[in-house]
């Protein structure tokens, strides 16, 4: 019997081919259902047709990605009104590697976005890259606990244990699968099963040996094969485990 999976974490958008193939594909592959996260109100609005579209196999997202941050004045009053009807805020957070948006924009949007997620009482979906410190504080000041969701985690030890301790939500993508990985690797380890899921970030980090090729959902089986490794613990059981994570996290039906 083929595991169920949830890939929580993909850009449908981003890609060419039609919606409608790709899912048929993870569906082969075991994936249940997935979310689409919006990274600007274009994407957001996307990602809530396709999901219209394709029914309970898709769920969306609403947020403003922190490359374009300084958009938030103009798109964020319509990524707040589309959140209420979306499963979670985001993709958001702070990127300080390419700094496409000043600092202080993503700063601002970030917070927006993350009083939005606590005012709606919905999870919210980070991403964080070479902000750790920037990331972890804002995290603790809101207090979301589960229903922050550390997206394509890259973590090393040292904050996968301090920001385990703020009760948040792991999700591991392609890096751990990576001959590079290890320190994704090390950080896994000490991620708590019972607050992690698994993503492809597609159309980005595709596992090998196809890492040439773009990402796509069906692609999430081999992220849990790594995290089953780190976890010495039967795929089946990740698959059981992230699934049942998802589903409480996002609050949708198992």
């Amino acid at each position: 019997m083929t595991a169920t999976w949830v890939d929580s974490h993909c850009h449908l958008f981003s890609l060419d081919e039609a919606p409608g193939a790709v899912l048929d594909r993870a569906a082969a592959a075991g994936v249940s259902w997935l979310v689409i996260p919006g990274i600007d109100l274009e994407s957001s609005l996307e990602s809530r047709r396709i999901a219209q579209a394709e029914g309970a196999r898709v769920q969306w997202a609403a947020g403003l990605h922190p490359h374009d941050a300084s958009k938030w004045t103009v798109e964020g009053g319509r990524i707040e009104a589309l959140a209420a009807e979306a499963i979670a805020i985001g993709e958001c957070g702070l990127d300080f590697y390419r700094n496409l948006s000043p600092r202080e924009a993503q700063l601002d949007a970030f917070r927006a976005q993350l009083q939005l997620a606590k005012q709606l009482g919905k999870p919210v979906i980070v991403h964080c890259r070479d902000a750790f410190a920037e990331v972890y504080a804002e995290l603790e000041d809101v207090a979301l606990g589960e229903r922050a969701i550390l997206h394509c985690w890259t973590g090393g030890t040292r904050w996968t244990k301090r920001f385990r301790d703020l009760g948040v939500t792991f999700s591991y993508a392609g890096p751990i699968t990576f001959e590079g990985g290890e320190t994704v690797r090390f950080g896994a380890a000490e991620a708590p099963p019972e607050r992690t899921m698994v993503e492809t970030d597609t159309p980005y980090l595709t596992p090998p040996p196809n890492r040439r090729d773009l990402n796509e959902p069906a692609n999430v089986v081999a992220v849990g094969a790594a995290l089953a490794e780190v976890w010495g613990m039967p795929v089946a059981e990740v698959a059981r485990l992230t699934t049942a994570n998802a589903s409480r996290v996002y609050g949708v039906e198992p």
